[in-house]
């Protein structure tokens, strides 16, 4: 694994290890407002899809697919946001963010300005977790 050492998501999980194998890793996020946000992690330290090979951008992406189905399945969000920024982490990374209309930010980016302040209800991150593993064995 290729690393940089002043990298954040070289030096840590980038949050609790949900599923990993050497290509990449998914995380569940921290964050009260958002249950159940996920990333998808390259476990190599490359900074954008293409510079991957063909092959390795569709199994990442496969990867960031399964973990929009398995939030769907889990948490039935009224949307789903899939972001892949990196501006302040160059790490390849994608964000699987289930949105609900009630969220902070809602209708807006979760990076935005709030719109109102509400914790959001983390049922069905036990069956998130359980989701993720089963279907990515």
């Amino acid at each position: 694994m290729k690393t940089s050492i002043s990298c954040e998501l070289c030096k840590t999980s980038g949050g609790e290890l949900l599923w990993k194998d050497d290509f990449c890793r998914v995380v569940l996020v921290d964050d009260p407002h958002y249950p159940g946000f996920c990333r998808v992690i390259l476990n190599r330290h490359v900074a954008e899809m293409t510079d991957l090979n063909e092959r390795e951008q569709l199994q990442l992406m496969k990867i960031v697919f399964v973990v929009e189905a398995a939030l769907r399945e889990a948490l039935c969000p009224d949307k789903v946001n899939l972001a892949s920024l990196g501006n302040m982490t160059p790490h390849l990374h994608w964000h699987v963010i289930p949105r609900f209309a009630d969220d902070r930010h809602f209708p807006n980016p979760i990076w935005g300005e709030a719109k109102r302040e509400t914790v959001a209800n983390p049922s069905g991150i036990s069956l998130l977790k359980q989701t993720i593993r089963l279907r990515l064995g």
